[in-house]
């Protein structure tokens, strides 16, 4: 079985932090395979799933987020090797290899200040769930309050700035989300900022609660409680959650799925359009799923803010889709994009339009085939991009990146729960016409 998953294997040495040691290890994933991480490593023998999942999970930091974009939004890996891909990278998705709890503790004790017993009546010595950036063990509080307490891997900053002094890592993961014609030195700009932010858990922290505070009317949006007198930079100690997983989620009655895409459709365009604000780390393992169709959301980790134009565009995309109005919705992507015609023109509102199928033909079955067809747009239109005479082309904004990661992620997540939605009607429940 896959050493990644937590219960068979340790970490057994050193997550590789210098560039050299992580482009090595990157390249073995080529040279294994014989094609370019992931994407094109698709196309090789079935191993080369296996192994990609391996080596991206000890790598962690980037490289592991690329694998973890890889199993589960769809169009990034080829149709023909979905399934064999998906089957290696689900465990990628749940768990990356688990820190020693020796640097567990010591983690705790530095960043906190005390020793693990003033800190804490107990923690398992078992993470509940290890990620790219930490893991997360249940612990209890002196009261008896039962916490999740997320902690950084050991060197994992280091090994993170490698990353982000390695182009050849960002593109990657930029490509996946976004064609790389566009704005590539202001897209690697907030790549690297986002990614530094996860590093902060203080800042998290501090998201954390801006998504409570948002949300707090809504019985059916769930965001856990922070206690900050247990968290640091480096330690993120919050109320603890239980429910359903993702997968158990997407198994459940027609009734309850769309119950649940309702909010999870709700949680993220509240907070586009009302807050400028979006978690732009859609993963299926951010989300525990209730009855009634509510839902808790954790990790804050990655969170994008939408400049004033762009939001304002946003709001009269959203609300020509929900009137109907085609002309006006492809004028405002004339507007936002500032395009000059031609065949970019076309293709930018094209790809905008299809984003917006959802609230312009309703109900609505989000599918995987639809959501895949998303990022082969965005990679035709980056194409086009390649093509247009010089007096049609327009750069698109960098901001776009994480908002397609977004999309993209987002919408394949609601295609699982393969059920029709009124997205337009949960969408008039909050937005002012």
């Amino acid at each position: 079985m896959s050493p990644i998953f937590l219960e068979e294997k340790r970490v057994s040495e050193r997550v590789p932090t210098s560039r050299l040691g992580r482009l090595a290890r990157l390249a073995a994933v080529s040279a294994r395979t014989s094609v370019s991480l992931v994407t094109k490593a698709a196309k090789g023998r079935d191993g080369a799933a296996e192994y990609t999942a391996e080596v991206l999970g000890n790598l962690r930091g980037l490289a592991a987020k690329v694998g973890q974009m890889a199993s589960y939004v769809d169009g990034i890996v080829p149709e023909e090797r979905r399934d064999v891909y998906e089957a290696s990278l689900r465990s990628l998705r749940a768990h990356t290899q688990a820190s020693s709890f020796a640097d567990v503790r010591a983690t705790l004790e530095r960043e906190l200040g005390a020793d693990l017993g003033a800190l804490f009546a107990e923690l398992d010595e078992t993470p509940v769930a290890s990620a790219s950036i930490g893991q997360v063990h249940r612990a209890r509080l002196h009261d008896g309050t039962e916490v999740a307490v997320k902690v950084q891997h050991p060197r994992i900053r280091e090994a993170v700035e490698s990353d982000l002094g390695n182009a050849g890592i960002l593109q990657t993961f930029a490509g996946l989300a976004m064609g790389r014609r566009f704005e590539v030195d202001r897209m690697l700009e907030i790549v690297r900022a986002r990614f530094r932010e996860e590093l902060d858990f203080e800042l998290e922290a501090e998201r954390t609660r801006w998504f409570a505070e948002l949300h707090r009317d809504d019985p059916k949006i769930r965001v856990p409680r922070v206690f900050p007198e247990r968290s640091s930079k480096s330690v993120l100690t919050t109320s603890f959650v239980r429910g359903k997983t993702f997968d158990e989620a997407i198994e459940a009655t027609e009734a309850e799925r769309r119950a649940h895409a309702e909010t999870l459709w709700r949680f993220v365009f509240k907070g586009n359009l009302l807050g400028c604000k979006f978690n732009a780390d859609p993963h299926p393992g951010n989300y525990f799923f209730h009855e009634d169709g509510a839902v808790t959301f954790i990790d804050f980790g990655c969170v994008q803010t939408i400049e004033e134009y762009y939001h304002q565009g946003a709001l009269e995309w959203h609300r020509a889709a929900l009137r109907g109005d085609e002309a006006a919705f492809a004028a405002m992507v004339r507007q936002v994009m500032k395009t000059r015609g031609g065949a970019l023109e076309e293709a930018a509102i094209a790809y905008c339009r299809a984003c917006f199928e959802p609230l312009f033909n309703v109900p609505y079955r989000i599918t995987r085939g639809y959501s895949g067809s998303l990022v082969g747009q965005m990679k035709d239109m980056a194409k086009v991009a390649k093509q247009v005479p010089e007096h049609e082309f327009v750069t698109m904004p960098a901001e776009m990146l994480f908002m397609n990661r977004l999309q993209f992620g987002f919408y394949s997540i609601l295609a699982r729960f393969d059920v029709d939605v009124d997205y337009a009607s949960v969408e008039r429940a909050f937005l002012p016409m």
